[in-house]
């Protein structure tokens, strides 16, 4: 049976050849409930990750999403929730001011 420790280093292992190929427009989910867009720009073995050009999505009902400009970024590992790839021209083709959800709600231990 795989330890989580093992399983830890897979990803890492992955994540570090992903990021040598080409560098990406990642989308980041924390466990409070934020998502952060931005240029993965490095990582770690604790998987802390650095964004640059990096922007907050806040959510709402009522109105289109507001992105937060940040800039350079960086999230601890242990906040981290979902890491994914942005589509870049898929994202480059959505209308965000006219996009409503539900804001995240934050992840509970």
């Amino acid at each position: 049976m795989i330890e989580l420790a093992d399983m830890c280093c897979i990803f890492i292992r992955l994540l570090k050849r992903f990021c040598f190929c080409f560098v990406e427009t990642i989308s980041v989910i924390t466990n409070d409930g934020r998502n952060i867009v931005g240029v993965l720009k490095g990582f770690d073995q604790a998987t802390n990750i650095i964004l640059d050009e990096s922007h907050e999505r806040v959510y709402s009902t009522k109105e289109g999403v507001q992105q937060l400009v940040l800039g350079l970024y960086i999230i601890r590992g242990d906040n981290i929730s979902i890491v994914g790839e942005i589509d870049e021209e898929l994202d480059a083709g959505l209308d965000l001011s006219k996009l409503r959800a539900h804001p995240l709600k934050p992840v509970i231990h």
